[in-house]
């Protein structure tokens, strides 16, 4: 299921979105929050497959403002180390703003219920809860988000279902990390937090054998779906 690369009018200027419809060509609306590798072959895929799955799926082009357009692979270093250096330079209060151009464009789209949640991996991650917090967005799934920790009183802000996925061995998020992010949200009502052992950082990335772990995947993705089914109808 082929998308197309959209404009999209931010406070700031105007950015590309990659746009996949569903078949019939309505439905609610998922914003893809990308890795630190920008809207790549993979995040593409992700995209069309949200779109298969009945969503409206848009994913920004997020690092507009450091090098527009960027894709990287992240099995090569020198593209896996470029993506570190511009998670660097990129400003994550800026990209939330993004995102929430992002959402107003998606849910004022023909064929779109009005719903808009979003999902996003690594970096995306971290964007997808303080998405949760700060836009008007109904629904968040956030996949290894980095530095979560840090911005835990982000959450009192947090009015809408929200899912943190956790990999057990996950490199750049240390068991101490995980464990303040576990009990510094613990008991909140609209946050949900699911842990997979033996998962690393990436582990969703089919493209990254080194990283994917296709059951926790799976799984993952399954609770999202259910998250959207529930949220966005």
């Amino acid at each position: 299921m082929a998308g197309k690369e959209i404009s999209i009018a931010g406070k700031d200027g105007t950015f590309m979105g990659y746009l996949a419809t569903p078949t019939g060509g309505s439905g609610p609306g998922v914003i893809v929050i990308q890795e630190v590798f920008g809207v790549n072959a993979w995040l593409r895929n992700v995209t069309d497959w949200l779109a298969s799955q009945g969503y409206m799926a848009l994913a920004p082009d997020l690092f507009w403002r450091l090098d527009p357009g960027i894709q990287l692979d992240p099995t090569k270093e020198d593209e896996f180390n470029k993506g570190l250096e511009l998670f660097g330079q990129f400003n994550a209060d800026t990209g939330v703003e993004d995102i929430q151009a992002t959402i107003s464009t998606l849910r004022k789209m023909p064929g779109c219920n009005g719903k808009v949640g979003n999902l996003g991996f690594c970096l995306g991650g971290l964007l997808s809860y303080l998405t949760a917090a700060r836009t008007d967005t109904d629904a968040s799934s956030a996949y290894y988000g980095v530095g979560i920790d840090t911005l835990l009183g982000e959450a009192e802000k947090i009015k809408t279902p929200t899912i943190l996925h956790i990999a057990r061995d996950d490199g750049f998020v240390p068991p101490e990390a995980q464990a303040k992010v576990e009990s510094g949200l613990e008991g909140h009502d609209q946050i949900a937090i699911y842990a997979y052992d033996c998962a690393n950082h990436g582990f969703c990335r089919e493209s990254d054998k080194t990283h994917y772990k296709a059951d926790a995947a799976k799984l993952a993705h399954e609770r999202t779906l259910d998250l959207f089914k529930k949220a966005l109808a």
